[in-house]
């Protein structure tokens, strides 16, 4: 169950996430009510292989938001960028802010788990760089951060900030270190997340085909015939 495993750690504070991307970033979705909607997340990755090759990947995954502030996330697996159609889902992810309930459905097992989370998850996204609130953070001397500006995206004013780092490589020599936000005020979220490091590679996260709906209810709820798992010990 690693996927479960993935979203259950980071979404200790709640990852909207896909599992597949353990190696790099993902949207959280924030469990905030009134601002209903549903969107397609799109990534692709370039990962860097040691004989200098580089590998072309991708994947997306839908979530969505209803006016509970209940929220929806599927995982797939990254796959190689000819992979023909869209990789399978692997695991659905859906979690109430009113019941604190994590379910995590598995559709080629058709069975689910569930697990109760101890404490509510914040309702901004664990990276908050391009947010109102980062003008409050302390600033690192690790790192220098630019501000990009505002764009459009979606139809939706999103805010933009680059975070350069630079680390020594294996032979001490420096390799700079790039992450961008792009955060949505409306939606409560990043739409675009963009990550580059020379060692290993780079990948785009992007907030695509957003419609601001009420999600069909049925995107919440467990699909008939599933058979359930045993309980996850509450989440502490």
């Amino acid at each position: 169950m690693r996927i479960e495993h993935l979203l259950t750690a980071i979404s200790g504070l709640l990852l909207a996430a896909t599992a597949a991307l353990a190696q790099n970033q993902s949207v959280f979705v924030t469990p905030i009510a009134n601002a209903p909607f549903m969107a397609v997340v799109t990534e692709q990755r370039t990962s860097r292989q040691p004989d200098g090759t580089s590998i072309q990947l991708k994947s997306l995954h839908a979530i969505a938001r209803n006016g509970a502030g209940v929220i929806y996330n599927e995982g797939r697996p990254l796959v190689p960028a000819n992979f023909p159609g869209d990789p399978p889902v692997s695991v659905s992810h859906i979690y109430d802010p009113q019941t604190r309930l994590n379910t995590f459905i598995y559709p080629q097992e058709k069975t689910y788990r569930q697990r109760r989370m101890a404490r509510p998850p914040s309702t901004e996204p664990p990276d908050l760089l391009a947010t109102p609130e980062a003008s409050t953070l302390p600033e690192s001397q690790f790192s220098q951060q630019k501000d990009l500006g505002t764009r459009t995206m979606e139809g939706l004013s999103v805010h933009g900030v680059r975070i350069t780092q630079k680390l020594p490589d294996e032979g001490g020599k420096d390799v700079e270190v790039t992450d961008e936000y792009w955060y949505s005020a409306d939606l409560r979220l990043n739409m675009l997340i963009k990550h580059d490091d020379p060692r290993s590679g780079s990948g785009t996260i992007t907030v695509t085909q957003v419609s601001r709906t009420e999600p069909d209810e049925g995107v919440f709820q467990i699909p008939a015939g599933y058979v359930r798992l045993g309980m996850t010990p509450d989440a502490r």
